[in-house]
């Protein structure tokens, strides 16, 4: 008799470490207050959150979302 343990769940090997659901453009514009129009041109400029492509989808992870604002919050209060 084979085990869970001996075969895991590929799907579950595939979700380890990812995050529940990806940023869309339209999430990052209401985190942010910003029009949709001024992150996509953050994208083009790479001046924004990095984002990545899924066929013709751009989507963020939220992790490096909350570290790229950090890392500008802490960038501004040193050229403060």
């Amino acid at each position: 008799m084979s085990s869970a343990r001996e075969h895991p769940d590929p799907r579950a090997t595939l979700r380890g470490g990812l995050p529940d659901q990806y940023l869309t453009p339209d999430d990052i514009a209401t985190l942010l207050k910003v029009p949709k129009e001024t992150v996509y041109q953050w994208r083009k400029k790479h001046t924004g959150p990095p984002s990545f492509r899924i066929g013709k989808h751009v989507r963020y992870d939220p992790a490096v979302v909350h570290a790229y604002i950090a890392q500008s919050m802490a960038d501004d209060r040193t050229a403060a």
